[in-house]
């Protein structure tokens, strides 16, 4: 299996390492020492080898960071995580901060009011992030090696997997293409040549993919595009060596041992994005300029091929997700337990011969666990089903064509009236989200209160973003758009987005009903006006379970868009079953 259910932090073990950074820190005459989730990539998942949050603090969430002082610590990580972070940490070491509501600039002048010197990793910080905390009056932030791999006698050895050529049938444009049209788009950022510490973006734009990260299917590398649109990939010769003929004479490999004289011998400007550009590599350049990325959007407007792989990608995730359901609903046992399900949900995707890997740990909550938004299972928390509650499964595919995911929450048994009262009030915001038009400019902020309208009615909300990007074989979280108060990026006929309200009520249920969706123009009505408008069209094609739906707090066109969305279910996805799995299924998608 691709997924595996061991613990992998514990917060008994934090004690001593902590004891050990204070020794290192002391010995440095340091008074604070930060400890990012991230690696030099800025990725949000990480190699075991950059594992330093969980290791140093036991919490194994993949949005955060640790601060260690002399005499406190602290954890910061966001709303996905609040149950979570206070389960897996030693609350006699680390605090536990709401971050972003309280930023890192916020809390550390108050954690070190007379001054002082804060240790970080130039790798692993972006020069934004950098530049925002030394405005801090009194504090020192002193770049240098790092703490926790210089204390850790257990790492394990970084990645180095070969790169493989993505089919420019999938891709829909040739890597030269893409190379000749963002290089020319440099110069309108005032520079010669763009640096790129993002592996999806180098995987977009050469048209390769990886085996480094787990569950995301890229190479750990560097890359500098130049103005005549030749490329500098910086990476290990051996990874890049079985695409050498794919790459092409305009793509020149450099070991990453070179990478300083490399960037440092670049006589022009170069631009880079502040945003994750690590601080060393910004200062290597020897005319760095800042300027957005300019991979992103382009990666995130997705190409009619693309569009049309990932649609077939998501009918067959579909099949798997129905004969999972099924068996869920019909076969599962009275014995079955979480990690059960998360095992034959695998299978169900492997069953296809195509999965490649799944797009993240797959989330199987039942009961309380459903609340924990990230939950992972594994051998000490997994539960047996509840006879008398939901489950919440979220869980996405890597296939060559598509990436996939996907959140069903499933009634065990006879779950409490109130957990269907919550969960048609979550299916409410995502049907608006899904039968959204709105007009070019408006960006997923705009979108986001749609979701969470009907919840907040009854002073309900949920602690996550509506929706986050998505990559065709790339990143199952793909920025640069998304639904969510913060996203001002404008939507794009083209992108990728997922469409996930939820409700978690701690130590109860967890409810989240997740689609993914891709923005297109969208067809004028005979009695419309005469504006161009952009709507969403859904890619998941997998019922949503009926019995949780009380029809009566449902409008008439909730009614007609829940009917239409499991006819057009049964329509594609039945002819591609047979038995009981296509008796189970055209009784999932009989009108309300």
């Amino acid at each position: 299996m691709f997924q595996t259910f061991d613990v992998t932090a514990r917060p008994e073990a934090a004690a001593p390492r902590v004891a050990k950074l204070r020794d290192w820190m002391a010995a440095r005459d340091l008074d604070a020492y930060l400890v990012p989730r991230a690696d030099a990539h800025q990725g949000e998942y990480v190699a075991p080898a950059d594992e330093r949050m969980a290791w140093i603090s036991g919490f194994t969430g993949s949005a955060g960071f640790v601060v260690v002082l002399r005499e406190r610590a602290a954890v910061f990580t966001d709303g996905r995580y609040t149950v979570q972070v206070r389960a897996q940490t030693d609350a006699a070491i680390f605090e536990t901060v709401d971050w972003p509501a309280i930023g890192l600039a916020d809390w550390l002048p108050g954690a070190l009011p007379d001054g002082g010197r804060v240790g970080f990793d130039p790798m692993l910080h972006p020069v934004a992030q950098m530049e925002k905390l030394s405005k801090l009056e009194g504090i020192t932030f002193v770049a240098g090696e790092n703490a926790v791999d210089a204390i850790r006698d257990d790492r394990p050895p970084r990645p180095s997997e070969p790169m493989r050529p993505y089919p420019e049938a999938l891709a829909g444009k040739s890597a030269a293409d893409k190379r000749a049209e963002i290089a020319a788009t440099l110069a309108d950022h005032g520079v010669a040549a763009v640096l790129t510490n993002l592996p999806e973006a180098v995987a977009w734009l050469l048209n390769i993919r990886g085996n480094d990260i787990p569950r995301t299917p890229i190479p750990q590398c560097f890359a500098v595009l130049h103005a005549d649109a030749s490329v500098d990939l910086i990476c290990e010769p051996q990874k890049a060596a079985p695409v050498a003929d794919h790459l092409g004479p305009e793509v020149h490999v450099t070991a990453p041992e070179n990478m300083a004289a490399l960037l440092r011998g670049i006589d022009a400007p170069v631009g880079y994005d502040p945003a994750t550009c690590p601080v060393a590599l910004a200062e290597m350049l020897r005319d760095g300029r800042q300027i957005d990325d300019p991979f992103a959007l382009p990666r995130a407007i997705k190409t009619e091929a693309e569009l049309a792989a990932t649609t077939e990608a998501h009918l067959r995730d579909g099949v798997a997700m129905v004969r999972f359901l099924r068996w869920l609903d019909e076969d599962r046992g009275p014995q079955a337990t979480e990690i059960d399900v998360v095992q034959a949900l695998e299978g169900f995707r492997r069953d296809t011969n195509q999965l490649r890997d799944i797009s993240f740990e797959t989330i199987a909550g039942s009961g309380p666990n459903g609340a924990i938004v990230h939950y992972r299972v594994n051998e000490e928390t997994n539960r047996r089903l509840d006879t008398d509650s939901v489950i919440l499964v979220d869980s996405g595919g890597q296939y060559e064509d598509g990436t996939t995911d996907i959140t069903r929450t499933v009634p065990l048994g006879t779950p409490p009236a109130d957990v269907a009262h919550a969960f048609t009030r979550v299916l409410q915001g995502m049907i608006a989200v899904s039968r959204a038009r709105f007009p070019r400019g408006v960006a997923g902020a705009h979108l986001d209160a749609l979701a969470r309208a009907p919840l907040w009615m009854e002073h309900r909300d949920y602690d996550h973003g509506t929706g986050h990007g998505v990559g065709v074989y790339l990143g199952v979280h793909d920025g640069p758009a998304r639904i969510s108060r913060v996203s001002q990026v404008p939507l794009k006929p083209g992108m990728i987005l997922s469409n996930e309200p939820g409700y978690y009520r701690e130590g109860a249920y967890g409810i989240r009903i997740e689609n993914l969706i891709h923005v297109a123009p969208a067809p004028r009505p005979a009695d419309g006006d005469d504006r161009d408008m952009l709507h969403f069209v859904t890619l998941t094609h997998v019922p949503i379970d009926r019995r949780l739906v009380l029809v009566d707090l449902l409008s008439r066109d909730e009614r007609a868009w829940l009917d239409a969305y499991h006819a057009d279910v049964a329509a594609k996805i039945g002819p591609r079953l047979d038995g009981a799995d296509r008796a189970w299924l055209d009784a999932m998608c009989a009108p309300l």
